[in-house]
């Protein structure tokens, strides 16, 4: 399998360089892998999203982004940085500086005695700096600075994620990592968080990670990743560009909440040349038990078929 060289990856172009990703956790009885051999490239100023189901990997995924674990093996860089080399100082460095987080859970984002400004502040007033105007500034920006003296219990679940994206916001980072930042809220009140992701993308240029479940979620993203197994298996592409699709609805020739598929689902092929193929797949074809199948190239076409018994 060819490696790319350090020389050969545009940090300029791409925040983030997944290349054989391994992470294995042990304990004293069991072995558990939880990625084994991720590739992934995000560009610098991309909205995109992580999905999979539990287990597969994803929030694993994350937590190297974010720097709270380390790959068991592989190279990992972001922003040209490669965490895999950090020292302890360095990575909390990268924390503070490089990397904003958002959690599903709010009581890991807010400090529930403080109230939306204070929260805000906090992270500039650790970092040495006291900042009200420009925390009032980012309560704008997410839409809450009217909601500026209210504490946590005053707040509703959309609102208290929005004041925590304007936490992760406050160090002025490179790159927002969410995890099912609308998996605690209703359907309307997620899709209002998405759209003050794309705002906050288009406005800022910060890349944006989103990691979830809901496949609802591309609809509001350019680009989708879905991992299965601890490797990325297909990614989902945007046919047409936001801003295309904003003007359709504008116009009239697209309803906002239309079922008609908004992105083309692509298998995403390794450098070793294998790809995965969903299970239901397989099953339709008769290969469930089966661990061999026929491949033949047909008419320009790759056919897969179960061998003759």
């Amino acid at each position: 399998m060819t490696v790319m060289k350090e020389s050969e990856i545009d940090f300029d172009e791409n925040m983030i360089v997944c290349e054989n990703l391994v992470k294995i956790y042990k304990t004293h009885e069991i072995e558990v892998i939880a990625l084994q051999g991720l590739d992934l490239i995000v560009k610098r100023g991309e909205l995109m999203a992580i999905i999979g189901n539990s287990g597969s990997g994803k929030s694993t995924l994350l937590n190297m982004l974010g720097g709270l674990d380390r790959p068991s093996a592989g190279r990992l860089y972001v922003d040209g940085k490669d965490l895999l080399k950090f020292t302890d100082k360095e990575l909390v460095k990268y924390k503070r500086e490089t990397v904003g987080f958002i959690w599903q859970n709010n009581a890991r984002n807010l400090i529930p005695y403080l109230t939306a400004l204070e929260n805000v502040e906090m992270p500039m007033i650790l970092k040495g700096r006291r900042r009200r105007e420009r925390a009032g500034e980012l309560l704008d920006m997410v839409g809450l600075s009217h909601r500026k003296d209210s504490k946590l219990s005053q707040l509703s679940g959309g609102e208290q994620q929005r004041v925590a994206i304007a936490i992760a916001l406050a160090n002025e980072p490179k790159l927002l990592l969410a995890d099912e930042p609308t998996g605690a809220v209703d359907t309307n009140t997620a899709m209002q968080i998405l759209d003050v992701f794309r705002e906050l993308n288009e406005t800022l240029g910060v890349t944006i990670v989103i990691v979830t479940h809901d496949r609802q979620i591309s609809k509001k993203v350019d680009r989708v990743v879905a991992i299965r197994d601890g490797r990325t298996s297909s990614e989902f592409i945007r046919k047409r560009s936001y801003a295309e699709e904003l003007a359709q609805i504008s116009s009239g020739m697209l309803v906002e909440d239309d079922d008609e598929d908004t992105h083309e689902e692509l298998a995403v092929v390794d450098r070793a040349g294998r790809i995965q193929i969903p299970k239901e797949y397989l099953n339709s074809i008769g290969v469930e038990g089966r661990d061999k199948l026929k491949v033949e190239l047909e008419d320009n076409k790759i056919v897969l078929m179960t061998p003759r018994e």
